[in-house]
């Protein structure tokens, strides 16, 4: 069975793709995920703190846990440790896994200030990296900032960086824009290369007894695939850049319905975070036979079969499924 995809003009063997977690922050575990079947990997989100070196606001951040994102929860594994995988490091990383690896190695990376980006971008790509993902997510208190303003300090970030490096850039987005498809829009007509649907956000929880909040972290699990689903598959066939599913990717038959709704690749971590890397190859011999079960004779034969680009009223089937979603609660037969 014909398994391969394209993304970022990268020719793929299959759809499934390590995500940035602990698994891809060493070289030992890169290793193991390439020699598992991974055809790509994206390395852990270098953070803007860690590049500054700032102990303190670390520490601050990851005590409060607001916004974290999965790979910084384990990135930092002590507060009290020092702060030993900065840009140095990183890049140091990214040569080794290029100089070691024969798959693409997408580098991350996740700041605010314009000028970290802009540096840290052009020493990744010296590097060696096939190409960088921007994790963009700013938390704004201000209420005097307007969306129409956030997004433009996104893109004007992202427009920088773009003019600055030649290879491949990805944006791996939030679903907490105003206008996400018009957003998504302008990035492309940036020239953004792909988009990720989406970045999955840890907020902080509650201890009532010591009366402080503390980051509680919680691995995804198959129904966190609804929302970047709904978007991609309103999306894809509309803009040209490739797009791939992240969040709640745990079994074949999520694969496939991210590749019916346009997504070329499909990023997997809390599943092989919990079955381990080896759990790729079952994924994609899954993936072959329930494509030869429903007589596809390839992936890319299904890529964007089921988005809404395909409909000849998107609308009306955009109304339809909300209304068919409200009511197709049934009341369970123990509280008849």
């Amino acid at each position: 069975m014909d398994l391969s995809t394209n993304y970022l003009q990268f020719d793929l063997e299959h759809p499934i793709v390590p995500s940035s977690s602990p698994l891809t922050g060493e070289l030992d575990s890169l290793k193991n995920l390439e020699d598992s079947g991974a055809p790509m990997v994206v390395l852990p989100s270098l953070f803007e703190e860690q590049i500054e070196h700032d102990s303190k606001l670390s520490e601050y951040f990851f005590q409060l846990g607001t916004d974290s994102f999965p790979e910084a929860l384990s990135y930092f594994p002590n507060c009290e440790e020092k702060l030993d995988h900065g840009l140095d490091d990183y890049i140091e990383l990214v040569r080794q896994a290029k100089n070691s690896l024969n798959i693409p190695v997408i580098a991350s990376l996740n700041g605010v200030d314009e000028g970290g980006w802009l540096k840290s971008a052009k020493l990744i790509e010296e590097a060696g990296a096939d190409a960088l993902e921007l994790n963009m997510y700013f938390v704004s208190t201000d209420i005097q900032l307007t969306g129409a303003e956030l997004e433009n300090r996104y893109l004007s970030i992202f427009k920088t960086v773009r003019s600055t490096v030649k290879f491949p850039l990805v944006v791996k987005l939030s679903p907490f824009y105003t206008s996400l498809a018009h957003f998504t829009k302008q990035l492309e007509e940036a020239g953004a290369n792909g988009l990720v649907f989406f970045n999955r956000f840890f907020q902080p929880d509650i201890d009532i007894e010591n009366l402080q909040p503390f980051p509680h972290l919680i691995l995804s699990d198959s129904n966190d695939l609804r929302l970047p689903l709904r978007w991609i598959s309103l999306l894809s066939g509309r803009l040209k850049c490739d797009l791939a599913a992240s969040s709640g990717i745990h079994q074949v038959e999520d694969i496939v319905k991210a590749i019916m709704a346009g997504a070329s690749i499909t990023h997997v971590c809390s599943v092989i975070l919990n079955k381990g890397p080896q759990h790729i190859q079952k994924l994609k011999t899954e993936l072959s036979i329930w494509l030869e079960d429903h007589e596809y004779e390839s992936l890319a034969q299904m890529l964007g079969s089921m988005n809404i680009a395909n409909s000849p009223n998107p609308s009306a089937i955009e109304r339809a499924n909300y209304m068919k979603t409200l009511y197709s609660w049934k009341t369970p037969n123990s509280l008849d």
